[in-house]
């Protein structure tokens, strides 16, 4: 059930994103102490306002209760994903180039599991991260969690 909601409202909410110029990044749809959740996560070049969140909340909420498959009550959240936001796909790793991000992979690399670096690109499905001065290759395919972390 959770995978067609979440697939549904996928595709709803990127016909309303993609007229206002926003990207979805992450959609959620889970229980929690105060009963269901559906979080979505939305993004722009130069970061969302409140407003647009907002505005977006408004719309997406219209089109949920016009099409009114979720059979369970739940609250309806957008926000933004944050400074530390999820990459997801290889357009994320290209758009990130040049940025430190925080990589979690299944499996070991070079021993390791978790790692700190600049995104130098993606080549090949592999993610390019140049960590203390070294350049690691780490497959798409092995990244369990890759974020942005905040650089000073």
């Amino acid at each position: 059930m959770s995978n067609e909601i979440l697939n549904r409202v996928h595709n709803l909410a990127n016909l309303i994103l993609s007229d206002e110029g926003l990207e979805l990044v992450e959609i959620q749809f889970r229980r929690e102490k105060r009963g269901w959740v559906l979080r979505l996560f939305i993004d722009k070049e130069g970061g969302i306002t409140l407003d647009d969140c907002a505005n977006i909340s408004r719309e997406i909420g219209r089109l949920l209760d016009i099409e009114d498959f979720i059979s369970v009550p739940y609250i309806l959240e957008v926000s933004s994903p944050g400074l530390t936001r999820p990459l997801k796909d290889e357009k994320d790793f290209l758009k990130y180039r040049g940025r430190l991000i925080k990589v979690k992979t299944f499996s070991p690399v070079e021993e390791c599991r978790q790692f700190k670096g600049r995104l130098l690109g993606i080549t090949d499905k592999n993610i390019e991260l140049e960590v203390s001065g070294r350049i690691l290759h780490i497959p798409l395919s092995n990244v369990a969690k890759a974020n942005l972390e905040i650089d000073f």
